[in-house]
């Protein structure tokens, strides 16, 4: 009886491993997205927006002396939205130094970019935006000002706090894309 059960566990072990092996390719990490949902900005600044309910609203912690920067952290999805908020002819901050400075700042990523897609929108209240989408290995992704062009200038920059590769981002980078069109859509200046 047990040499019948070991041959048939021979002839079971020696048929079963005849097909060709193909290693599975690197999967990528499963990120669940939350439903659209959008708040006013409750921060008493000199600019006011719709955001996700899915990004906490915090002051930045790079320049403390800059009141009015805030980050959207979006926390489950490791990504933050850096706003740089200007008001223009204040300490120098003419319109021309400021726009020189915004595409300078996504110049310097040409070096790691594949490509840099600018577009200029005009949201509804009239202002005017250029939105920046960079492909490649690049630390920002996505990149945007909009400016009334005489008192106010805000810029935002998309950021992720991870060494994933961005192909594996890719969802999450498309939705906060999303979430900041929507924002530049509802911003408005104060003065």
């Amino acid at each position: 009886m047990r040499s019948a059960l070991a041959i048939l566990f021979l002839g079971i072990m020696l048929t079963s491993c005849q097909g060709d092996y193909f290693p599975k390719p690197k999967g990528y990490n499963r990120i669940d997205l939350p439903e659209r949902e959008f708040t006013m900005l409750k921060e008493d600044k000199p600019f006011t927006f719709e955001h996700s309910k899915h990004a906490h609203v915090e002051p930045d912690s790079f320049n403390l002396t800059e009141e009015n920067w805030v980050n959207l952290n979006y926390r489950k999805l490791g990504g933050k939205v850096h706003l740089t908020y200007l008001e223009l002819e204040t300490n120098g901050k003419d319109l021309k130094s400021v726009l020189n400075d915004a595409i300078n700042l996504t110049a310097k990523h040409q070096v790691k970019a594949y490509g840099i897609e600018e577009s200029i929108a005009l949201t509804p209240k009239g202002y005017t935006g250029v939105v920046a989408e960079l492909s490649g290995e690049v630390p920002t992704q996505f990149q945007f000002f909009v400016t009334d062009s005489t008192k106010n200038f805000l810029r935002g920059a998309l950021y992720f706090d991870t060494a994933m590769k961005n192909d594996s981002l890719g969802p999450a980078i498309e939705y906060i894309k999303v979430d900041m069109a929507h924002l530049m859509n509802t911003l408005e200046f104060k003065n």
